[in-house]
């Protein structure tokens, strides 16, 4: 099966967009209140505006990734890459390969505004699992159910290989 969040995360370049165009017009409008003649202060609350916007702004950064997976043939391809800057260079790429029989178990979490697959890799080199962890926040719930329905699968199917 594979899955990919190319055509959901579209949206995130335009995010960007509107949230730049906010703060910077956010902070023109109060040089202009602190350049006027008026008894008017400046409070917290004129700043306050900035401040949602780039903590949305970080949140959006942090969750707006592409992720790809692919577990056609015998390996597990894990994805993700970042949004704004993928037509010119791959940036924030976090990958996984390996091969379908490594897999040890995952988890998957989903909290409403974001969701992410934890997954942990049987390894000789170190006692124990390697853990991985991918944002799937862009995927829709249809792809989601099919990423953990073709994971239990893969599990149900492989025979365990101790570290």
């Amino acid at each position: 099966m594979r899955f990919t969040n190319k055509s959901e995360v579209k949206i995130i370049p335009s995010i960007y967009i509107v949230l730049v165009a906010v703060f910077v017009t956010n902070l023109f409008v109060n040089i202009e209140i602190m350049a006027s003649d008026s008894e008017q202060e400046i409070t917290f609350s004129h700043f306050l505006p900035n401040i949602a916007t780039l903590l949305l702004g970080l949140y959006v950064h942090r969750i707006g990734q592409a992720f790809d997976f692919d577990s056609d043939g015998e390996t597990l391809n894990f994805k993700n890459n970042g949004v704004f800057l993928s037509k010119f260079m791959e940036y924030r790429v976090k990958k996984a390969e390996f091969p379908k029989r490594k897999l040890g178990k995952f988890k998957f979490y989903d909290v409403g505004i974001y969701s992410a697959l934890t997954i942990y890799i049987n390894s000789r080199r170190k006692k124990g699992y390697r853990k991985y962890t991918f944002n799937t926040t862009f995927l829709n719930r249809k792809k989601k159910r099919g990423l953990v329905d073709s994971l239990n699968k893969i599990l149900e199917n492989t025979p365990k290989v101790t570290a």
